[in-house]
């Protein structure tokens, strides 16, 4: 397993022990700072279960060409950066892109764990990623696309959330849940996920959807395990965020700040 430390509270960051013989791999974009025995290198193929090196699993250009198509449909980036020291243990941190937690998985070889796209933030090189298809319709209602990230393997995994986790165990609960689609990071593969409908098609929900914002399909989640979910949306933060945006150069106006300070 991989040593680490999170630390931070409204924006958390991972800083990683890696050890002589191991790699952590990561998204580009949510790398902050390493010593300089860590090596740096960018590759297109995904890890496959080897602790040195992270060599892919198959080799030859159609496994390279179609595990880049897979990210691309995903709407990933297409290559991973791979950190592994040279001439001792070193350090590398990570963080996510938007305010939130960390959270470290500890995988065990045994089941893996299912992810929304964007709460991927590094690993060791012995888990393993791959992107696995929930179907056309269950994507298109959910909102959220029609792929999720799973790892398997044995090692730790590092998503982020924003706002805080929110760990829930269908089983606790009449065995099932449903959730904001928007708001499931992860879940174990024990697992069941579906989207669906809440309610008929009638002129309470059609008020729901037009006005409440949250639609009228919830993603449900069915079995025993644990599901890990973010206490904000990131389409709430954006929305939150953008009546205070201004185009560069120009000063916000209206609102209640224009009319105190006489700008309107």
């Amino acid at each position: 397993m991989l040593a680490h430390k999170i630390i931070g509270n409204a924006m958390q960051q991972v800083v990683c022990q890696v050890e002589q013989g191991q790699t952590v791999y990561g998204e580009p974009g949510k790398f902050v700072w390493k010593t300089p025995n860590m090596t740096l290198e960018t590759r297109l193929s995904a890890p496959q279960g080897n602790q040195a090196g992270a060599p892919p699993a198959k080799s030859g250009f159609l496994q390279k060409a179609m595990d880049v198509g897979k990210r691309a449909l995903a709407g990933e980036h297409l290559a991973f950066q791979y950190f592994t020291p040279v001439g001792g243990s070193g350090l590398v941190t990570f963080a996510g892109v938007i305010p939130g937690e960390v959270r470290a998985l500890e995988l065990t070889g045994g089941g893996g764990w299912l992810t929304e796209r964007g709460s991927f933030v590094a690993a060791e090189a012995g888990v393993n990623f791959d992107i696995a298809f929930t179907g056309l319709r269950t994507g298109l209602r959910s909102g959220q696309g029609f792929v999720l990230e799973r790892f398997s393997g044995a090692g730790t995994l590092l998503i982020a959330a924003s706002g805080n986790f929110i760990e829930l165990n269908p089983s606790k609960y009449g065995g099932k849940i449903q959730a904001h689609t928007g708001c499931v990071v992860a879940f174990e593969d024990s697992l069941t996920f579906n989207v669906e409908r809440v309610g008929g098609l009638n002129a309470q929900t059609a008020m729901t959807a037009i006005f409440g914002g949250e639609g009228i399909n919830l993603v449900t989640l069915e079995g025993e395990g644990t599901v890990l979910l973010q206490s904000v949306t990131i389409e709430a933060l954006a929305h939150a965020i953008e009546p205070h945006l201004a185009a560069p150069g120009e000063e916000r106006k209206g609102g209640l700040g224009g009319i105190l300070e006489g700008r309107l």
